[in-house]
Formats: C-alpha cells, sequence, structure tokens
C-alpha cells in the first residue's frame, strides 16, 4: 500500500508537471523579470558612471512589487533620472569618496536604487521620502517635482524639494552606517524620555525647543542620531548654527529651557562628529562643508 502511494503522489506530479507545460512561454509578462527594453543614454549612463565604478544599479523602469502595493504611486519621469542621480553622485558620493576614499563608499554605500516619481502617503497624513533596506536598496520618491537651477522651470521654492532628497539619502546612509558599527549609547541618554511615536503632532521648532533637530528625530534614537547626521551635512555648519540659535528664550511645554535645549542639540553634534572620526576616520566638518557646497552649486 505504501508503494502504491508513493507511486501514485509520483503519477500526480507528473501530470502536474504535463500540465504546466500548456501555459506558455512567461517570457514577455511584464513585471516578471521577462520585459526587456534596448539600453539607452539613461542606462549607459548609470552604467558607467554608477554600475561600473560602484557596483550600483538603478531601477526606473516600473516595478510595483519594489514598493509598496497599498500606496498610489506614478512612475518617475524619464528626464528626470540622469539630471537625479548626477545630482545624487556630486552630492553624496563624491563628498564621501573626497573624505574617506573610495573604498570605504565602494563598502558601504547601498548597491541598488529604486527610483518613484512621486511620494508614499501614510495613514497619518506623513509622507514616506525615502526607505533603505538592509544596507543594500534605497527607495527615492518624488523625483518627478525635482528641479535644480540648470533646469528651465527652477524656481527657488524647488530647492526645498531638492534638499529633502538630500535629507533623504544622507538619513539613510547614516542607519546603513550606524547598523554597522553603533554610535555611543550615551547618545541616547541625553533626551531620555523625549522619545513619542507622536512625533508627527509637534512641529519642527517645538521639537527644537526640547533637544531634537527634527520633528521626526523625537521618534527613536536611532532617527535622532540620523537626522542629526542628514540637517548638519544638508543645512551646512552655519545652516545648523542658525537651527540651534533659532530656539527662542523661556521654556519648552515639557519645561526644558533655551540653555538646556541649545546644549542638547551641541553635546549630539560633538557626537556625531567624535562618531565619524572615532569609527570611521572622517573628518565631520569636512565633509559638511563640502556637502553643503555641492548643495549649494544645485540651488544657488
Amino acid at each position: 500500500m505504501k508503494r502504491f502511494a508513493t507511486y501514485f503522489c509520483i503519477t500526480l506530479l507528473i501530470i502536474g508537471c504535463k500540465k504546466s507545460e500548456n501555459l506558455g512561454s512567461v517570457d514577455d509578462i511584464s513585471g516578471l523579470g521577462g520585459d526587456t527594453w534596448v539600453k539607452g543614454p539613461i542606462d549607459n549612463w548609470v552604467y558607467d558612471n554608477l554600475t561600473k565604478p560602484f557596483n550600483i544599479s538603478v531601477k526606473y523602469k516600473w516595478d510595483q512589487f519594489e514598493l509598496e502595493l497599498n500606496k498610489d504611486l506614478v512612475p518617475p519621469d524619464e528626464e528626470k533620472i540622469i539630471p537625479v542621480m548626477q545630482a545624487v553622485k556630486k552630492v553624496w558620493i563624491d563628498t564621501y569618496i573626497a573624505e574617506a576614499g573610495d573604498v570605504f563608499i565602494k563598502n558601504y554605500c547601498p548597491k541598488f536604487f529604486v527610483l518613484c516619481g512621486s511620494a508614499s502617503w501614510n495613514t497619518d497624513g506623513t509622507i514616506t521620502l525615502g526607505t533603505a533596506e538592509g544596507g543594500r536598496k534605497i527607495v527615492l520618491y518624488v523625483l518627478n517635482d525635482f528641479r535644480t537651477k540648470a533646469m528651465t522651470d527652477y524656481t527657488p521654492s524647488d530647492s526645498n524639494t531638492v534638499k529633502q532628497l538630500f535629507h533623504t539619502i544622507e538619513h539613510e546612509f547614516g542607519h546603513i552606517l550606524h547598523q554597522n558599527v553603533l554610535y555611543p549609547e550615551d547618545f541616547k541618554r541625553i533626551t531620555p524620555g523625549f522619545y513619542t511615536a507622536n512625533w508627527n503632532n509637534v512641529s519642527d521648532n517645538a521639537a527644537r525647543r526640547d533637544g531634537f533637530v527634527t520633528a521626526y528625530a523625537m521618534s527613536a534614537p536611532d532617527e535622532d542620531f540620523v537626522e542629526m547626521i542628514a540637517m548638519m551635512l544638508i543645512e551646512g555648519r552655519a545652516g545648523f548654527d542658525k537651527i540651534v540659535n533659532s530656539i527662542p528664550a523661556g521654556t519648552s511645554i515639557n519645561g526644558i529651557t533655551q540653555a538646556d535645549a541649545i546644549a542638547k542639540l551641541r553635546k549630539k553634534e560633538t557626537m556625531v562628529v567624535s562618531y565619524y572620526k572615532d569609527v570611521w576616520s572622517v573628518d565631520f566638518y569636512s565633509l559638511q562643508n563640502r556637502v553643503r557646497l555641492a548643495v549649494d552649486a544645485l540651488i544657488n
């Protein structure tokens, strides 16, 4: 009986395989890996400037399975791909190479970028502007709004979108770095008891009065650390000083004085700078200057 049952199962398996052969080729089903296209200027630029030197690939052809399936999203405009990735190379890759060397960026940079044209709206009214997965993949959103001063339709307000894009990249790369080597535990003790899941109900100005560089920094210590990195790099030293000095006199609703809030942000700044030097042998202030100059070249 056992031999018969085994034979019966094998027979069913063979029949099932034979039936599947009638489905025909799946090579041309879009989104399952069979869709192909003739390589053009975009693909050639990506290969020459990102894939060949850094082993970075860029997926700009639409694939919803690389994104959230429950979100209404749109593909990126192909005319945006090269300008965006050129800017990414200049602001992020080239500046890190100048300070840390190409081996550093080759070792730690994510190898896969996925590009999306629109923002990803969340149910709580916030938007996701970028994500990082396991240090390998970064998803960038809102590319269709990307405009620099070199583009004919650029307006000064577009600088916010440009800065936000690089804020996202520096934020996500900060996660990759601390996931390889954690920042000092003492960082978590600078503003204990203030981290909250309701950060989206707090304004940036209110967060700064409690010693956080942005409201999102209040969501968790890891986010606090990388928000410090991103804001310090994108705003530059003068811009970060302006943020710190903008904290008004008086006391926050949580009882934090102006002097205490400023001291907390300065302590976080010192720990970020020390982390880059001690762990990665990178002069953070020099990197900060390079990044800010690269951003300024795009928007000013």
